[in-house]
């Protein structure tokens, strides 16, 4: 074994820590973290309904 090769062997093992540790404390979406809580969502006691939007003219036929 040569000096290249044992240098090779070490590198690849620091890389994989490196990549271990990243994976482990990074940013990687919900993996590993706790799902935010939602917000409480008062409702609106009970209110009278809104009237319905007005509608416009309703066109049957279409002249060429």
């Amino acid at each position: 074994m040569n000096a290249e090769s044992i240098a090779g062997i070490l590198g690849a093992i620091v890389a994989s820590i490196v990549l271990v540790v990243a994976i482990a404390y990074g940013p990687i979406g919900q993996f590993g973290k706790p799902a935010p809580k939602p917000a409480a969502v008062q409702q609106p006691s009970q209110m009278a309904p809104a009237a319905p939007a007005p509608r416009g003219p309703v066109i049957r036929e279409v002249p060429n």
